[in-house]
């Protein structure tokens, strides 16, 4: 009798997020519809309300001990879920913040694979070749700016966005998930390799990845994608599940 394969995906979550532990177990929930191995899922929160530099600054150094329950539990991968927190902190600090969570993890005698959402998001538009993209974020414009300069400085032009201004982080998760498909047509995609249709975990964009990108032409991810994408290649797993864009199509 064959015996599946199970692997516990962690999670660090600001506290008003209500959209990562529902978007990244639906992308794990339709792998399992290909592929052999289950999936469970963990979280741990950071305190977060409002969407600003000075509270995500704040917000940040709690994810240390988030990563020290998640180690608690033996989980398979590690994911911070807050990609403008980190990159509200400076150029490349995914980098930074990657290596202390790993030490905190290792520290509790239990190694674990660890990505950002930040992270995630540029060495997905690097896997799929994209030299150039168009972005969607719900954030207030300065924010978005800090976001833009971040991609930027890993190489990948920004060649039109659009910021939605919403600070209350609990109305972004509120968003419908379709409204993207709308909203990107908005977008200067002239040139572009990619468009991200949501820059942000908290914005819900996945039933919009597929609609958009089938319009367009060219690659769509978003955050939430981008994640699922990285801590299955963490995991060392296939990263084919049909439906969400060119990134988990397999062949990356």
């Amino acid at each position: 009798m064959t015996v599946e394969k199970r692997y516990r995906i962690g999670q660090i979550v600001p506290s008003s997020n209500i959209t990562m532990e529902t978007e990244v177990p639906a992308v794990f929930r339709a792998r399992e519809n290909f592929h052999p191995e289950k999936f469970t899922f963990h979280s741990s929160r950071m305190r977060m309300k409002k969407v600003s530099k000075e509270e995500l600054e704040k917000m940040d150094s709690d994810s240390l001990r988030c990563a020290l329950e998640l180690s608690d539990a033996r989980v398979d991968v590690m994911g911070y879920a807050c990609l403008v927190a980190i990159m509200s902190m400076g150029n490349g600090y995914h980098r930074t913040s990657e290596e202390r969570l790993k030490n905190v993890a290792l520290d509790n005698g239990a190694p674990t694979p660890i990505i950002t959402s930040a992270g995630a998001l540029v060495e997905g538009l690097h896997a799929l070749g994209a030299k150039k993209i168009s972005l969607l974020a719900p954030y207030m414009k300065p924010l978005t700016k800090l976001v833009i300069d971040y991609i930027e400085n890993e190489g990948i032009e920004v060649v039109d966005s659009i910021s939605l201004e919403i600070s209350d982080n609990l109305e972004v998760g509120s968003q419908d998930p379709l409204a993207p498909v709308e909203i990107t047509k908005k977008l200067n995609i002239s040139g572009v390799d990619a468009v991200v249709a949501s820059a942000c975990v908290q914005m819900p964009s996945l039933p919009s990845i597929q609609i958009i990108e089938d319009r367009i032409g060219i690659p769509v991810l978003s955050s939430s994608v981008a994640t699922s994408y990285k801590m299955m290649k963490a995991l060392g797993l296939s990263t084919h599940v049909p439906g969400y864009g060119a990134l988990l199509s397999g062949k990356y």
